[in-house]
């Protein structure tokens, strides 16, 4: 684990932010969660912190200050405000404008601005991978289900079609069937993608008696991955079985996985393979 002193995590949504707080907890090193309003989970009350507006960054700052954190980490889902209701603090209000024109050039852009705040503070800025030791995905398959060759063709086009999406600044995943796309991650999340699939009609999906298909999940080419790398766990493998799955993957070391032994109990009762591509 990256040890840079007391940890600032600003926390959003699902499971990344507990997972990054439990390390730390773990490993004796202190954290002080920002908790999104409307986003965190309400287990993260547990640790130290405060609840927050997202545009209340000045709030942020001198909480993070007084609480004398060393380092920053931004994890876990937050949707795109609308930047008319937001409610800025002073220090907010001053960095809104260059917040929102970052936010016209896509998520990316929008990120980048918003790690540059905390970096001109003197945070250092740690991805959530590190903080969790490295956990992401390894080469090959996880468990004991092995993918047929043409189950990884579809895992290929998946992973090809969710990084052309990501140049875009779309998304992170796509599901392909048999050669056939019949989903693209949007702002919609993983979940709601994986729902969508499991409400096409049957001759064009697997089911539970005979899986075909994959999940690929990629990170964009322009994103920093210290804030935005894609996530997979234990849930995500639920909802592609739900959804008549055979598999899912990504790309080697840039797919961060949440509880790791977990994800591979419900992958191997389910019936589904998980590989990591060598990009």
């Amino acid at each position: 684990m990256s040890m840079g002193g007391k940890l600032g995590l600003i926390a959003g949504g699902g499971a990344l932010p507990l997972s990054v707080a439990a390390r730390c907890e773990a490993e004796g090193r202190p954290v002080f969660v920002i908790r999104l309003a409307g986003f965190a989970d309400p287990h993260l009350a547990h640790y130290p912190g405060i609840d927050v507006g997202m545009a209340e960054i000045g709030k942020i700052l001198t909480a993070m200050k007084k609480a004398d954190c060393k380092a920053v980490c931004l994890a876990g889902t937050v949707s795109r405000p609308d930047f008319k209701t937001l409610k800025p603090d002073f220090k907010g209000a001053t960095l809104l404008p260059g917040i929102i024109k970052a936010a016209t050039q896509g998520d990316d852009a929008l990120l980048r601005k918003i790690l540059s705040v905390f970096e001109a503070e003197g945070y250092a800025v740690e991805g959530a991978d590190d903080i969790l030791g490295g956990e992401t995905l390894p080469s090959g398959g996880l468990g004991k289900v092995q993918p047929t060759a043409e189950q990884l063709a579809d895992l290929r086009k998946a992973l090809y079609v969710a990084e052309k999406s990501g140049e875009l600044d779309i998304g992170q995943g796509a599901v392909v069937c048999d050669g056939l796309v019949l989903a693209v991650e949007a702002q919609e999340g993983t979940d709601a993608m994986l729902m969508r699939v499991a409400g096409l009609p049957a001759d064009l999906r697997g089911s539970p008696s005979a899986r075909k298909g994959a999940l690929g999940k990629a990170p964009k080419p322009i994103q920093d991955l210290r804030v935005d790398m894609p996530v997979m766990g234990a849930r995500t493998i639920e909802m592609a079985a739900a959804a008549g799955l055979a598999g899912v993957g990504g790309v080697t070391g840039k797919l961060i996985l949440i509880d790791r032994p977990s994800l591979i109990e419900a992958a191997d009762r389910l019936g589904l393979y998980v590989w990591g591509e060598d990009k």
